[in-house]
């Protein structure tokens, strides 16, 4: 099929088969999880997976897509949920789900998000995305990627950088380089929010502007005896400060 790919929907379909098989290798695949694939393009992952996997959600919100894969030789293992992921229940699928997917850049961040209010349904999830994302979502505190998306996706997962993707690898090559991560749940291992909603708005607020001191972002919230009393340094900037200390600061604000 010669397929035009949509700017509107960042469609770049991954061509590369030596890299395919790399990442199925990665992905463990077995027939023992709820198996979702978003975006699935041209089959190119689809195609092998239907190989090991009895049955395969895929999630496609492009019309002519869906036509494509209907007539495919595997379509009698695959459930196509023909619909945008970003209004997709994850809820409506049995649990644990491995989730998989090449997330088109434009909605790779929202999507992440979302996923993370289904944490309890997820047993790993394993996505391309641009390389510069990926590499803000595992920095660590003292880089300068660290930032608002490091901390409220590192709080719910552990994130890994299994392979970085050249252009090449896509048709039609885009003009950056991506990365293939694996996302493992990991909610606790920072510490317990009691209140997501305060923590959420209290990292926003801390990283709103990255070259000023934690103190001088949060001090219409916070003064500097109680930032030293939780034992934050007032004058760090906020990429330096933990995530660990940004639960403690949140449930503090919480009680």
């Amino acid at each position: 099929m010669k397929y035009q790919a949509k700017k509107r929907f960042g469609q770049n379909f991954l061509q590369d088969t030596f890299l395919i098989q790399h990442i199925l290798q990665l992905i463990k695949a077995t027939d023992c999880e709820t198996f979702i694939e978003i975006g699935p393009g041209l089959g190119a992952l689809t195609n092998p997976l239907s190989q090991i996997i009895e049955t395969i959600h895929v999630i496609e919100i492009d019309n002519d897509i869906v036509n494509f894969l209907a007539t495919q030789p595997y379509a009698d293992r695959l459930i196509i949920h023909h619909q945008d992921v970003l209004n997709f229940n994850f809820n409506e699928l049995p649990s644990p789900q491995k989730i998989v997917g090449n997330l088109p850049y434009n909605i790779s961040t929202p999507l992440l998000f979302k996923l993370s209010e289904y944490i309890h349904l997820i047993d790993s999830m394993f996505f391309m995305l641009q390389k510069e994302v990926a590499e803000r979502l595992i920095a660590q505190p003292g880089s300068s990627q660290f930032g608002k998306l490091s901390v409220l996706l590192q709080y719910f997962f552990d994130i890994e950088i299994l392979l970085e993707i050249p252009p090449t690898a896509f048709e039609p090559i885009p003009k950056v380089d991506s990365a293939f991560i694996r996302m493992l749940p990991n909610e606790g291992y920072h510490g317990k929010v009691d209140d997501w909603a305060q923590f959420s708005k209290l990292i926003k607020q801390a990283f709103s502007m990255k070259r000023k001191t934690i103190f001088n972002n949060l001090k219409s919230t916070l003064d500097k005896k109680t930032l030293l009393e939780l034992g934050i340094n007032p004058s760090l900037r906020p990429e330096d400060i933990s995530i660990e200390k940004y639960v403690l600061l949140s449930n503090h604000l919480h009680k």
